[in-house]
This record gives C-alpha cells, structure tokens and sequence, in this order.
C-alpha cells in the first residue's frame, strides 16, 4: 500500500507496541500510563487498568488524526520478521576476555552469557 492510499482505518489496524508503567505517589494514589512506542508524545493517563485501554486506543487515534491532517510521515511498528536475532557488538580487549572467562566458569558458551546478561539488564 503506497503512502497516498494510508489513511485512520490502516493505521488503526497496525500492531502497535503499547508500553503501560503504574505510578504510586506519596499518598499512595495509583495512577496508569499508556504510551505507544513508535508515535513520538502518544501518551495518556488514567486512574484505574481497566480505563487505560480505551484512554490508549483515544490517543492514539487522536495522535494519527492530526498527523494525517499535518501530513506528517507516520512510523509504522516493525514486524517480528524485520528482526534476525543477530547483531554485532565491538568490545574492547579486556572486556572480551573477561566474558570468555566467566563462561568457561559457568560451563556455557560466550552466546548463552551474554544473552542472560543481557536478558537480565532488561527485567
């Protein structure tokens, strides 16, 4: 589909990541944010879970209703296929040794570590 034929009703049907985060004040008031990922400010807020999906899926219609009026580029979410699973990582000398040695202690490969490494800097 060629940019000129995009309008609401594609968009809308794209899978968009949402990102949810619970805040807690001082007080102990709970307060939900949604945000979708791909569009840069697409943010909202609601008291309560079960509101935020419709608060979500509002802002996000909003968000592309004014892009398309302003005739903005819209990104679109990448697909799981767009992602190989491979990536190259230059590390210095000393680091790389370090990582072989601790694999060899853990008994796993180089690969193994480092995807557990990196794996729990994420959580």
């Amino acid at each position: 589909m060629n940019t000129l034929e995009k309008n609401l009703a594609y968009y809308l049907t794209l899978p968009y990541t949402i990102e949810v985060i619970q805040d807690r004040d001082d007080t102990g008031q709970v307060t939900w944010f949604g945000r979708v990922t791909e569009l840069p400010g697409c943010i909202t807020e609601a008291d309560n879970f079960a509101e935020l999906e419709m608060m979500i899926q509002d802002a996000k219609q909003s968000w592309l209703e004014i892009a398309l009026a302003d005739g903005r580029a819209i990104p679109e979410p990448r697909l799981e296929e767009d992602y190989s699973g491979r990536f190259v990582v230059r590390v210095p000398k000393s680091l790389h040794k370090q990582l072989v040695i601790s694999a060899q202690k853990e008994g796993v490969s180089l690969n193994m570590l480092v995807n557990v490494a990196l794996a729990r800097g994420l959580a």
